[in-house]
């Protein structure tokens, strides 16, 4: 059964629905005139251009904190520059955004692939970014791929060196400026060996090179032989370059390293010499003093002996036993000798030490 008042309330329902409807509009119609007050500009600019920026992805963007402006404008570049921005495989806005906040650079990101693209060189935006990120200038790297880079070998700025020094057979000294043309491999630029790397690997070869020559003479006849040999070294293995070209680009002659290592071999053996005659002297006057020593020794004992002889004469005496020495048969005695005879039996002195009478000259005698 209806009531009377039914048909005011189903007004009233009408009536707050409309007006809550009408309110969400003038939100959304608020909504859409801010957005596009703000970003109705680069909407109008991207799709005038065909960039597929949408003002929906706009919003998000600085609900991201992504600066919008960056990355309207690299998609501009794309879309002139006849880049795929495919949403699913090409350069999206979705990728650029997250380059942006992983910290890269979109735009120079973006001028390195397009000059790659000019130039016919396979670089795709994944290998960009990730060239980017990892630190490098792939804007540079690009340049470089298409106008090769000279490198001075050594590097003046790097070690203050100017020459390379390095020595052939014969023992002379030649120092010699290398400067080596590279270009740079975008391939191998992620991972791959530096400057530095290149200008070890081609001193290296250099040095190597010289001193494999049985002459220094042949090294200046042909140094073009040089450079060809280092070249077919491969020394741009691993590294982010490729080896174009190496030149001489000065070679001169510099000490004679082979004499003065001569000459110092001849010195230290010259000073060996005389420190081992050194040596045979210092022997030699040693065992000269032991020498002396011992005759001094010797001399002593001497001396020693001859003090016991007047003693032991003197109690030859009070022993009696000196005699008369009879002159042989054929000669007359003289009368100074006639009562004396000095044949003496064999006795020993005891109570003397050391003292021993020999054997007289005829023998003993009774």
């Amino acid at each position: 059964m209806l009531t009377p008042f039914a048909p005011l309330v189903a007004v009233d329902v009408q009536s707050g629905l409309l007006i809550a409807g009408s309110v969400v509009v003038a939100i959304l119609g608020l909504l859409l005139v801010v957005a596009l007050a703000k970003y109705g500009a680069l909407w109008l600019q991207a799709y005038m251009c065909g960039a597929d920026v949408s003002l929906l992805s706009l919003i998000g963007m600085s609900l991201r904190r992504v600066k919008s402006s960056t990355i309207v404008t690299a998609k501009i570049m794309g879309t002139q520059a006849g880049l795929n921005i495919d949403r699913q495989q090409g350069m999206s806005t979705a990728r650029l955004e997250a380059h942006f906040l992983a910290g890269g650079d979109v735009m120079r990101v973006l001028r390195a692939i397009i000059a790659a693209h000019r130039a016919d060189i396979d670089l795709d935006f994944d290998r960009a970014a990730a060239i980017d990120l990892a630190g490098r200038d792939v804007l540079d790297a690009v340049r470089t791929s298409v106008s090769p880079k000279v490198i001075d070998c050594p590097d003046p700025q790097r070690g203050g060196k100017t020459t390379l020094s390095a020595v052939a057979r014969n023992g002379v000294e030649l120092r010699t400026h290398v400067r080596v043309t590279v270009r740079m491999d975008l391939v191998q630029l992620i991972g791959g060996a530096t400057e530095e790397t290149i200008i070890a690997r081609v001193g290296q070869g250099i040095v190597t090179a010289i001193g494999s020559a049985q002459t220094h003479k042949q090294v200046l006849g042909a140094p073009d032989r040089i450079s060809k040999g280092v070249l077919e070294r491969g020394l741009d293995a691993n590294t982010a370059f490729e080896i174009v070209s190496i030149d001489i680009a000065d070679i001169g002659v510099g000490e004679n390293i082979g004499a003065r290592l001569q000459t110092d071999q001849a010195e230290a053996d010259t000073r060996m010499a005389r420190a081992r005659a050194e040596v045979r002297r210092a022997e030699a006057i040693a065992w000269q003093q032991e020498m002396k020593a011992r005759v001094a020794d010797r001399q002593a004992k001497v001396v020693f002996a001859e003090a016991e002889i007047p003693p032991a004469i003197a109690l030859a005496f009070r022993a009696g036993q000196f005699y008369t020495r009879r002159p042989p048969r054929d000669r007359k005695e003289s009368p100074a000798n006639a009562g004396i005879s000095t044949a003496l039996p064999p006795v020993v002195l005891r109570g003397t030490p050391g003292i021993e009478a020999g054997k007289t000259e005829g023998g003993s005698r009774g």
